[in-house]
């Protein structure tokens, strides 16, 4: 098994693990019927964005925080969401690959959703004020 080295490993990263995504019964309707994301559009955003994290090709130019905090406010954002797509983002990491890259890309995940996850809160208590 090789290690995240290239665009076509990050797209295959990400379009095997959206698969997962939209099978799960606890979040794929966040993405299919609440959201209703265009995933021809998505993909090759997140694709960019990992590409970006984690091979240095600065390719992405959004704000994920800002994404997740506006995507809250149609959705609830709840801990057990961002659970979900871990465990879904490490079982096909560890699927598909084996090395430095491949773990960065789970320490990266983790800290991004706790970040994410911080700032929704902070967001949602700045409201109830």
């Amino acid at each position: 098994m090789n290690d995240l080295r290239s665009r076509e490993d990050i797209e295959l990263l990400v379009n095997e693990f959206y698969s997962k995504v939209i099978d799960d019964p606890e979040i794929g309707y966040v993405f299919t019927e609440r959201i209703q994301l265009d995933f021809e559009k998505h993909i090759p955003v997140m694709c960019d964005f990992w590409e970006t994290t984690l091979l240095g090709q600065m390719k992405y130019k959004g704000n994920p925080m800002l994404i997740h905090i506006e995507l809250n406010k149609k959705v609830s954002l709840k801990p057990e969401h961002f659970q979900r797509w871990l465990i879904h983002w490490e079982s096909t990491l560890k699927a598909n690959f084996l090395g430095t890259k491949a773990t960065e890309a789970l320490q990266r995940a983790k800290l991004i959703g706790e970040l994410i996850k911080y700032k929704i809160k902070q967001t949602d208590n700045n409201s109830l004020l």
